[in-house]
Parts: structure tokens; sequence; C-alpha cells
């Protein structure tokens, strides 16, 4: 699972480095926060949004680093 917001998709080059980290941070901070809420999830929201145990643990093992 991987979601991007528009401040993720903001063209780096534009950015200082300073904002760069911030921003990477950032998204790193949202991905491990986003996976932990995933591992919460009931058998009924993960049918739901049809979604297997097998995909939540494939995710929640990823590192923050990698989307």
């Amino acid at each position: 699972m991987s979601s991007f917001t528009h401040e993720s998709m903001i063209n780096a080059h534009g950015l200082s480095l300073l904002a760069q980290i911030r921003e990477t941070l950032h998204i790193w901070r949202q991905r491990y926060l986003q996976r932990r809420e995933l591992a919460r999830w009931t058998d009924r929201e993960l049918h739901d949004v049809g979604l297997s145990w097998s995909d939540v643990v494939r995710e929640a093992e990823k590192p923050f680093w990698r989307a």
C-alpha cells in the first residue's frame, strides 16, 4: 500500500536541501504510520477494500523508506 500526497510529488529541484530532508522524513513517517494502521484493520475492513492478511503482512514488513 502506498499513497502519495501532493507534497510528496513536488519537484525536488525547487526545494532547498533542508526542505528536501524535511519532506523525505515526513513521507517516511507517513508510510510508517499508515502501515501500522493497516496492520490494525479487521477482517471486515480488509475484505471491504479487497485486501488479504498476506497483503497486509507484505506491506507491513516493508521498511519505511520503501514505497
